[in-house]
């Protein structure tokens, strides 16, 4: 896995962390509650959701790992198919402007969301296992995931609520459309 793609799949996966950031930004800086408005809250947050997200997808990596053996032959296109459902979920809640609400006011607010918002990097993780991307290769990918959700959660909550209505479907989008194009790259390894 190159670079490049290891920062798409990592900006791709960040995308409902940002958009969910954003929108909470404004919630709780209104909220009065010094648990997350301050600097220290929002690196807590922020840590959180990249540990959680990142955890995630190495978790799909092992449990793609372990699968790999009984489904070697049809890997390939198990994978394609998980990131176009990941990738078009995105892309279709963007585009009907759905909007996330999730407070992040309290840890298990916080661990809820991360988790909500971090299911995607499981099902990434078990494609790129199936895709034959061993442990080694998996450490830049995983780096990146960490960095950038945890940038993304920083800037979605300062950026606020406003920021999150006009980015927060852009983001979705293009999230889902450059996971998409990465399934369709692996199908065409195969074919």
């Amino acid at each position: 896995m190159s670079i490049l793609e290891a920062f798409l799949i990592a900006v791709s996966l960040c995308a409902d962390c940002f958009a969910v950031s954003l929108c909470s930004g404004t919630g709780l800086a209104n909220s009065g509650e010094n648990s997350g408005s301050g600097s220290k809250g929002i690196a807590v947050i922020a840590l959180a959701f990249a540990i959680i997200q990142t955890a995630l997808m190495f978790a799909g990596w092992f449990l793609g790992s372990a699968l790999y053996a009984l489904v070697s032959k049809y890997a390939g296109w198990i994978g394609f198919a998980l990131l176009l459902y990941v990738g078009g979920s995105l892309l279709i809640g963007g585009i009907r402007g759905a909007e996330e609400q999730l407070r992040l006011d309290g840890l298990r607010n916080i661990i809820l969301a991360g988790i909500a918002t971090s299911i995607d990097a499981l099902a990434v993780g078990a494609a790129s296992s199936m895709e034959g991307v061993p442990f080694r290769g998996m450490l830049i990918p995983l780096a990146f995931v960490f960095a950038v959700t945890a940038l993304s959660v920083v800037a979605g909550l300062a950026g606020g609520k406003a920021l999150g209505r006009r980015f927060g479907n852009a983001a979705r989008i293009f999230g889902g459309v450059v996971l998409i194009a990465i399934g369709l790259n692996m199908i065409l390894h195969i074919l």
